[in-house]
């Protein structure tokens, strides 16, 4: 078994330098803290310039002279100066220099402000530095050997921090070529090829070990990453420094979304109290309510259903009132500006960190092809040619990519993984439907058979109601983890070339499938339930026998109200509690097993203070953002698509992710291995599906209010029908007659007990009375209200864009100080480097001016020469002897 790993040099260790392996070095059984197979060819990584060191579980190798045992072989690198700097300098890494400026402070009224609320919410500040805090900021400049008289370099061995010097090093193990593994690109290419099993930067230390030493991760552990500082800020600074700012940005924008859903959960309360204050004055369910009113309804069943009063939906009609009022139209236009104001903020937040993390300017990385991509290139020209072309393809992989057409794989190559991907998500989406209308199915018949049971006849709808969404949970859970299984395989035999192209395209994948499976039963009890159930007489059947089903008395809402609480509710619940906590604990646990009984010799000692590289073996690998960002975008969609049905989501949203925080910031610093840091200045496409999902919940929550909701048939009645000005009457003009001799032979309720003889009964719909002359027809009623529906879905949705769009335009997307100090550190930077210079030419002219009394020429060159060498830091220009790859 190989492993790779990669950290810094503790005090006092000694290093096998590179020199030392440059000719005679290799392996036979390795693990780079990356490997589970042979290595036959010769490790790369000296002839880069990296010290490399050996390993097994007994102790590490200072030579060659180290012993085969069982069990896994690690390999450990570390990149001294020469090499952090000649890599900085090409990777173009920004760096602090000495100039120091004065953070631009906020007006008088901003900064009292802004003191104010730190002594405030002091006791929620984690206790660790924040550089944020500082009035003062280091200028910041590409890295270059050629003036490192402008950077403050004081000690060489932490002038870079952890997560440059572990990016520096990943980059290296990236792009070098393998001579004897068929010229294999990188050590992504040797992990695929199964001659590395993992590759991972070290952790800095145990996080719970006793004593007062402490480091970035125990400082992490103890004001972040427990559930005992969940009312703590987030130390942002901190996190970035130890992880990266790809991750350091997800938990930024994870704590911006958490703090916005206070207000909208505040609100969203505020909304649901208005209904249940407003429940006892509500007209329409009083009339409900009122057995004086006697509406006699038709069977909801053919044959075992009898006629039924409308007073004894009662209860359902008042907890309806709860989420259909009219304070849930106003909920929904805000929720609308909130999403917009929360991207705005975001966007806001980003430029801030940007500008203290000196992303602001950065170039895009180029990145290298992935290992799959680059064995299909090899069998391409294989099958197109013989051998010698092949090895001449991997000879120059670490040429330009755009060399050579050939190189590549065209649209010729790629079509069959894109019919695969196309015929595969078609056939999944339809997978979805078919069961959606499964249990569309279930709830039909399993009505009918419970409605043959005087016992069970009167619980029909909840038991019903509650069995179908329970299953539609279990069904939501098992196919998010296939669905996500499926993209991924998906996106592998498109052979996408770089890793952010892959990523993209399974992300999209996954969201798709993912969106589709999540809220293809609330779409369907939102927009179709009730629908197509025709009418007493003429009603549509899905299997002979058994009629679609019709909505509550009340209305829909509430049900689609109970289908979105209890899916939003199980899904967090479950994925947190089971799939976050409790499947990596059983991967741990059972890694840990299979360790244990696997023969080999063991060490007692090493065994009781095992090494920092063991430590993080046997930490579950990190496999990336997706997941994290995938359960949080499918929580803002249910935020903001339905959120005029259920106000209460931004509550229970809010709840989840105080707890969602501390769970992820623990499985990072407890439970996962230290990933790779990755610097980037967004969070890449996700603020793209974030912006989309903002955009359609203005659409679907107008429809939501318009066709699911009574208010738009409310509004119309009280403004046109009404007599007085009020709902009184509403229930009446909502439901219409009909003839019970037109009933269907055989569809007649068998052995009725209905109090008295029934000549005419009521359904919910707009249709003219039997004795009208076009009986059963849509009436005049039923199309005032569509044509108000359409008119409110149009309105609704341009005057929230609008509104949306004014919010856009009016927050800027940099802050102004933020734009100002960018300014004023480009001029400081011009500044600076124009007296650096001038300093450094005065200096120089004053050693050739002393070196004039000897009169001799190479006297005065030495000098000039001796200079030049003291303002560059001797040593640091000198690149190692060692080959340099080219990416």
């Amino acid at each position: 078994m190989e492993i790779a790993i990669y950290g810094l040099m503790a005090p006092g260790e000694s290093w096998v330098h590179s020199d030392v392996f440059q000719n005679v070095f290799t392996i036979s059984r390795a693990l780079l803290v990356w490997g589970s197979h042979l290595l036959h060819s010769t490790p790369p990584w000296p002839a880069a310039g990296l010290s490399v060191q050996l390993g097994s579980p007994r102790g590490w190798s200072e030579g060659l002279a180290w012993s085969k045992s069982q069990g896994s072989i690690f390999v450990r690198i570390h990149a001294p100066w020469q090499v952090l700097a000649r890599e900085a300098e090409f990777l173009k890494i920004k760096v602090p220099t000495k100039k120091m400026y004065e953070i631009k402070s906020e007006g008088s009224i901003a900064k009292k402000f802004n003191e104010i609320l730190k002594r405030l919410s002091s006791p929620l500040k984690p206790r660790v530095p924040d550089h944020n805090d500082n009035k003062m900021k280091n200028l910041s400049y590409p890295f270059s050997r050629e003036k490192m008289y402008l950077y403050n370099i004081q000690d060489k061995d932490t002038f870079f921090d952890n997560a440059t010097r572990s990016r520096i090093v990943h980059e290296i193990l990236k792009r070098t070529a393998c001579s004897r593994a068929n010229n294999t690109m990188g050590i992504n290419s040797l992990i695929a090829n199964n001659i590395y099993e993992a590759a991972y930067p070290l952790h800095d230390g145990e996080y719970d070990s006793p004593g007062d030493d402490m480091n970035d991760r125990k400082l992490l552990y103890q004001e972040w990453a427990r559930y005992g500082v969940f009312y703590k800020f987030q130390p942002i600074d901190l996190i970035r420094k130890y992880f990266g700012e790809k991750i350091g940005l997800y938990f930024a924008w994870l704590g911006l979304y958490t703090s916005f859903l206070i207000p909208s959960s505040v609100i969203g309360v505020i909304v649901f109290l208005y209904g249940c204050a407003t429940i006892e004055e509500d007209i329409p369910s009083k009339e409900m309510c009122d057995q004086q009113n006697a509406f006699t309804m038709c069977p909801l069943c053919d044959k075992s259903c009898d006629y039924w009063n409308l007073s004894s939906a009662c209860g359902t009609a008042r907890a309806s009132h709860l989420f259909d009022n009219p304070a849930t139209v106003f909920f929904s236009i805000f929720m609308a500006l909130w999403a917009t104001m929360f991207l705005e903020n975001w966007k806001r937040l980003q430029m801030r960190l940007g500008y203290f993390w000196d992303l602001t300017g950065i170039e895009e990385e180029q990145e290298h092809s992935r290992p799959e991509y680059e064995t299909r290139v090899r069998e391409k020209m294989l099958k197109e040619s013989d051998k010698s072309v092949v090895q001449k393809l991997g000879a120059n992989t670490t040429e330009s990519e755009d060399e050579d057409d050939e190189d590549k794989l065209t649209w010729k190559d790629r079509f069959p993984g894109y019919l695969m991907n196309f015929a595969s998500i078609l056939f999944m989406i339809a997978l979805t439907f078919s069961i959606v209308f499964g249990v569309i199915v279930y709830r039909i018949t399993t009505a009918a058979a419970l409605s043959l049971n005087k016992a069970t006849r009167s619980n029909v709808r909840v038991t019903v109601t509650a069995t179908a969404v329970i299953i539609n949970l279990v069904v939501i859970l098992i196919l998010d983890e296939i669905y996500g299984a499926v993209a991924k395989w998906l996106t592998k035999i498109e052979v996408p070339k770089t890793e952010q192209t892959f990523e993209e395209r399974l992300i999209l994948k996954a969201f798709l499938l993912k969106f589709v499976n999540a809220y293809s039963p609330i779409f369907y009890v939102a927009f179709f339930k009730g629908r197509f159930v025709g009418r007493p007489g003429s009603y549509v059947y899905v299997f002979d026998g058994y009629r679609m089903e019709e909505c509550a008395p009340g209305g829909c809402l509430m049900e689609l109200c109970i289908q979105l609480s209890i899916i939003m509710l199980g899904k967090q619940l479950i994925q947190n509690n089971i799939f976050e906590i409790g499947v990596p604990k059983l991967k741990k646990l059972f890694r840990k097993l299979k360790d244990e009984t696997e023969p080999g010799e063991t060490d007692s000692a090493h065994s009781k203070h095992p090494e920092q590289w063991d430590l993080d073996y046997s930490l579950e690998p990190y496999t990336g953002l997706t997941p994290e960002y995938m359960e949080m975008i499918i929580q803002f969609g249910f935020v903001t698509l339905f959120v005029a049905s259920f106000p209460l989501a931004p509550v229970f949203a809010l709840l989840n992710n105080v707890i969602e925080v501390r769970l992820d910031a623990k499985k990072f610093v407890t439970e996962l291995r230290r990933p790779d840091a990755v610097r980037t200045k967004d969070i890449g496409i996700w603020f793209d599906i974030l912006s989309g999902i903002g955009k359609f919940s203005v659409i679907i929550n107008a429809f939501v209010i318009a066709v699911t909701s009574d208010f738009i048939p409310r509004l119309v009645y009280q403004y046109t029908y009404s007599h007085n000005g009020t709902l009184h009457g509403f229930v009446n003009h909502t439901l219409s007659f009909f003839n019970v001799s037109q009933l269907k032979e055989g569809t007649q309720p068998e052995n009725s007990q209905f109090d008295r003889e029934v000549q005419f009964c009521r359904f919910k719909d707009y249709r003219e009375p039997p004795w009208a002359p076009n009986p059963y027809e849509f009436s005049k009623q039923y199309w005032s209200v569509l044509s108000a529906r359409l008119a409110f879905v149009i309105i609704f949705q341009n005057l929230v864009m609008f509104l949306s769009v004014l919010v856009d335009w009016m927050i800027p997307d940099i802050p102004t100080d933020i734009s100002d100090q960018i300014k004023k550190e480009k001029s400081l930077l011009v500044d600076f480097f124009l007296k650096e210079e001038h300093e450094k030419l005065k200096v120089m002219d004053e050693l050739a001016q002393r070196s004039q009394g000897g009169g001799q020429h190479s006297r005065r060159s030495r000098a000039a020469s001796s200079a030049l060498s003291g303002w560059s830091q001797p040593g640091s220009l000198a690149s190692s002897g060692s080959q340099h790859t080219n990416v």
